[in-house]
């Protein structure tokens, strides 16, 4: 019985293992490893305010009649269920297979071996690049891109950034802007935030902060600073190819303590891989792009200052 028991605890054991390995392995992707990080000032407690387009869409949905029960089990709801029931059921007879042996006899040969182990991690593995695959499907950029290739360019636009119809919620707060600095351009300033984009992400694919250290706050490079070391440490290299700004937008314009805010939405997509010392891929798609959304909050003393990235949140299209 208690060989039995130590074989759960194995597998219980490599389900773990295999779950931070992805876990950690995934947490490199791009500069802040797709996570919401850094300080908003008083708005740290809140997630930054949607463009005033989906605040509409928003609305709208919630005007909606509620969907039924049928309705909500379409989709990717329903599917993550069924991968779940399979994975559940797997792992349930071979459980019940390992206890049904132990009581079987004293000699048992039955319970969990190592071909058991290494399905239950493929099958694991397989659901989570299931489920990781649709994710980027649903989000996919319109325009393909071609396979990598060792010339292709680290960075390409396809056209100028465009910034969104400035709504009346952030309107306030660029009066206040512009009356502290007459300079101050909407259009000129989501380039500047653009441009310092494609050079944080070098930055982070190069492991090397020094060149952007101005565009960042003491605490964004600190953060910033402690992945890089991480990678260095594991000796790997999270490459960023291809990337595209489709667009910035301005949500959020505030000031608080002798500080400009503006929280930018941008809408971007990149090839986005981790490799060992080797070039051996680790995690990611050397081929298949991802496209994404982050909300980009910098800061500055009021007046005609420099900029510099305070935070960076993952968009959350609820």
């Amino acid at each position: 019985m208690k060989r039995h028991v130590g074989r759960l605890f194995t597998v219980m054991a490599t389900v773990l293992l295999l779950s931070g390995t992805v876990l950690e392995l995934t947490a490199h992707a791009k500069a802040g490893g797709s996570r919401s990080m850094g300080s908003r000032g008083s708005r740290s407690v809140s997630k930054p305010a949607s463009p005033a387009y989906q605040q509409n869409q928003q609305r709208q949905q919630q005007a909606a009649p509620t969907p039924g029960p049928m309705q909500q089990q379409a989709g990717g709801g329903f599917l993550r269920s069924m991968a779940g029931g399979i994975m559940g059921g797997l792992l349930g007879s071979m459980l019940f297979s390992s206890f049904a042996g132990a009581a079987g006899g004293m000699g048992g040969g039955g319970g969990i071996g190592l071909l058991e182990i290494l399905l239950l991690a493929g099958v694991g593995y397989a659901i989570y690049r299931f489920i990781a695959a649709r994710k980027r499907a649903e989000h996919s950029p319109a325009a393909r891109f071609q396979g990598n290739n060792s010339s292709a360019p680290l960075f390409s636009v396809p056209s100028p950034a465009v910034a969104e119809t400035v709504s009346d919620q952030v309107s306030p707060g660029l009066a206040h802007v512009r009356q502290m600095d007459r300079s101050f351009d909407e259009s000129a300033f989501c380039d500047t935030v653009m441009d310092h984009f494609f050079r944080i992400q070098a930055a982070w694919m190069h492991r090397d902060l020094t060149p952007v250290a101005g565009l960042l706050t003491d605490e964004m490079r600190q953060i910033l600073q402690e992945d890089v070391d991480r990678l260095l440490r594991e000796n790997l290299v999270n490459r960023l190819e291809n990337i595209a700004v489709k667009k910035v937008e301005i949500t959020e314009v505030w000031q608080e303590s002798g500080q400009d805010y503006i929280t930018t939405l941008i809408h971007a997509s990149l090839l986005d891989y981790t490799t060992d010392a080797g070039g051996a891929l680790r995690s990611g798609s050397m081929t298949e792009p991802i496209s994404f959304r982050e909300y980009w909050t910098v800061t500055r003393p009021v007046g005609n200052n420099p900029w510099r990235l305070s935070a960076i949140h993952q968009h959350d299209p609820s």
